[in-house]
């Protein structure tokens, strides 16, 4: 019999357990060193290095479309809360030291959220695609990624208009599973969010060119069988490339995918074993 963790001994357990993480990164904030980015700026700065736009109501298996209703009224919310924020050399940008708490009390909405590799109902649910979308755009920076959590070994969903190589998303929980960068360049970077009702939108811009183009790209990307199980495979890599030259300058693993498929893989090619 597997050991029943404290926090699954009932909803005040959940709720105390959740409490002392908070706590304890609030404090662990407190006594850092880190610089923290604060500052926003209307203009925006004059080189930008990525767009990207990521579809609000997507059908994800049988996921009520309600919660993706409340998604989009949750990232209009949060995207003020990020868009514009400057972030200079030595800079950490933190996703939740700049939206806060999405609370009913903001107005945030029930939308969906993943827990234990399962799907339910949570407030300020769906805010991991504001987290993707970033994510995506700081894989084609030199920017140090120094907080990322991800819905390892699971894959809940079957592709729909999938823009994004798998293995690519983000987990975020508020406060304690936060998504953070650093900028450890001597460039400004600037995000740009906002929400159009269909997409939510986004742009990273900075004062200067970067030096290099970076692209992400997959190898072995497929289904394979192991055991009964069926897994998603595959290997995601970056490019660093001299735009001058077009040399590849730096190949960089950034995930091995082995994921277990948790929907019904009717009409995927799947292989039938895994590495062949």
């Amino acid at each position: 019999m597997s050991r029943i963790l404290f926090c699954q001994r009932g909803p005040w357990a959940y709720r105390l357990s959740v409490w002392k993480q908070r706590t304890l990164r609030r404090g662990r904030d407190a006594l850092s060193r880190q610089r923290f980015a604060g500052e926003k700026r209307r203009e925006s700065l004059p080189a930008c290095v990525i767009r990207h736009n990521s579809l609000i109501r997507r059908r994800l298996g049988d996921v009520d479309m309600e919660l993706q209703e409340n998604k989009a009224v949750n990232l209009a919310l949060a995207a003020p809360a990020i868009s514009g924020i400057l972030i200079r050399p030595g800079e950490t940008f933190s996703f939740w030291r700049l939206v806060g708490d999405p609370s009913f009390r903001r107005g945030f909405r029930e939308g969906l959220t993943i827990s234990a590799g399962k799907t339910a109902r949570g407030v300020g649910g769906g805010m991991c695609q504001f987290t993707n979308l970033i994510h995506w755009m700081v894989l084609h920076t030199p920017l140090t990624l120094v907080e990322h959590h991800h819905h390892d070994g699971l894959d809940l969903f079957p592709d729909f208009n999938r823009q994004i190589p798998f293995g690519t998303g983000t987990s975020i929980y508020y406060n304690y599973l936060d998504y953070r960068f650093r900028n450890d360049t001597e460039t400004v970077y600037q995000l740009l969010v906002w929400v159009d009702g269909e997409y939510l939108r986004g742009e990273l811009r900075a004062d200067r060119p970067q030096r290099y183009k970076y692209h992400i790209r997959t190898e072995g990307e497929g289904f394979a069988r192991e055991g009964e199980n069926v897994y998603r495979v595959g290997k995601v890599w970056r490019e660093t490339v001299d735009p001058v030259t077009g040399l590849r300058v730096e190949r960089q693993l950034l995930r091995v995918n082995h994921a277990r498929v948790l929907y019904d893989t009717t009409g995927l090619e799947i292989r039938k074993e895994i590495g062949k």
